[in-house]
């Protein structure tokens, strides 16, 4: 209590604690939207997929199962890096997320978090992602995750996002990035195998962020943004996303000097059911009937982890390597 509402006998102070020690639920509930605010900054859901991917690549790596603690440590420092970035995206692009009915519920947008606050806290994580990772990881996932920050809003979202509609296939490379520091952190170099893996991310990006832009063709549109949908027909944009889905199953073959049986199969059936609603998508287009984008969207998540989920397994497994000589 105040020492004015002291003098009047009040005690109106909305940080008083309850008799039983416990602080008002207002508070609490404050407290918990505060938090959640900031950690939606992060973009969480984005990271969940990230984090599919990083597991297996320190899996494929030792071709088994890497320390747990190892592991945790990757995960924390890249979960930061990742945030880190997201945050610092929702800074810079809150204008464009005010008119996009998909992200009109961004903490910024919603004035949630103040631009300042959104600010700081993408860089702290940003630095505080790259000492997690060099001290209890090594040096080269540090340099990759920070390397990764700075692609991803100094190429994507400054240099690329507004200006191509080429911009999520190359902005697109920092998503790549998890499988890499994922192998180096577990071997300390970066070799082939995580480069394929890259490529795989990279091949997967357009048909995905595509799909999504197929759908949310209007809130680009309305905001400035020269996603491939918005500048180019739906004819052309389905023929890309069927060239993209291609390469992408075919470069998950890649990996099969590295990996076993096990992974060869579940690499070619995943391939071939995603391929399927790729030229299925893209048949609806040419006979000008009603299209489900999102339908692709989903799957192309299903599919990604179908692919790497088997690469772990296979990994933990250690079923003789098929070792082909590509």
């Amino acid at each position: 209590m105040s020492l004015v509402n002291a003098a009047h006998g009040r005690s109106d102070d909305t940080s008083a604690v309850h008799p039983t020690g416990e602080r008002p639920h207002g508070e609490r509930r404050s407290v918990r939207r505060v938090v959640g605010a900031y950690a939606a900054l992060a973009k969480p859901r984005v990271i969940e997929l990230l984090l599919v991917t990083t597991i297996p690549a320190m899996f494929l790596a030792g071709r088994q199962i890497p320390s747990p603690w190892l592991v945790l440590a990757t995960l924390v420092g890249g979960t930061m890096a990742a945030g880190s970035a997201n945050a610092l995206n929702c800074v810079i692009d809150a204008d464009i997320d005010k008119v996009m009915n998909r992200t009109k519920r961004r903490p910024l947008v919603k004035d949630s978090v103040p631009r300042r606050g959104a600010l700081i806290f993408g860089l702290v994580m940003g630095v505080a992602s790259a000492a997690v990772l060099y001290l209890t990881v090594n040096l080269l996932s540090a340099i990759l995750a920070v390397a990764t920050i700075l692609f991803y809003i100094f190429v994507y979202t400054l240099g690329l996002k507004r200006r191509t509609s080429q911009n999520v296939v190359w902005g697109g490379a920092a998503g790549c990035m998890p499988v890499v520091i994922g192998w180096a952190a577990v071997t300390g170099t970066v070799q082939w195998p995580a480069f394929v893996m890259f490529g795989v991310i990279f091949f997967w990006t357009p048909p995905h962020t595509w799909a999504l832009g197929m759908k949310y063709r209007d809130d680009y549109e309305r905001a400035g943004v020269p996603m491939l949908p918005v500048v180019a027909t739906a004819q052309h944009v389905a023929r890309q996303i069927v060239i993209y889905s291609w390469v992408m199953v075919a470069w998950t073959l890649l990996l099969l000097p590295v990996t076993s049986w096990l992974y060869g199969t579940f690499a070619i059936l995943a391939g071939g059911w995603f391929l399927f609603y790729a030229h299925s998508l893209q048949a609806a287009v040419r006979r000008g009937e009603e299209t489900k984008p999102m339908a692709l969207f989903h799957r192309s998540n299903t599919y990604l982890m179908i692919v790497f989920v088997a690469l772990a397994v296979d990994s933990a497994i250690g079923l003789p390597t098929l070792g082909l000589p590509f």
